[in-house]
């Protein structure tokens, strides 16, 4: 019977809990606060690039306009001296 004492008396190992109730480590408030002026930062550097990408389309769209009308002008032209010469 002290062989069966003895088994009962022994502990089970502590279980550690399953792998969807643990906590995962967070980040030091630190870390968080690099990161987030990291990424503001990188925020602001594509707000700066879209605006001058957004300057230079209007800038080439103004551009087209002027060759366009300068081809029409250049057009009507050529039609008038061929009227003139018809």
């Amino acid at each position: 019977m002290a062989a069966r004492n003895a088994q009962r008396s022994t502990k089970a190992a502590p279980r550690s809990p399953p792998a969807s109730t643990r906590t995962t480590k967070r980040p030091a408030p630190v870390a968080v606060d690099k990161r987030y002026a990291k990424i503001e930062q990188e925020r602001d550097k594509l707000k700066a690039e879209l605006a001058a990408a957004k300057s230079r389309i209007s800038e080439l769209e103004r551009q087209r306009e002027d060759v366009i009308n300068r081809i029409d002008w250049v057009i009507d032209s050529l039609h008038n001296v061929l009227e003139t010469e018809g």
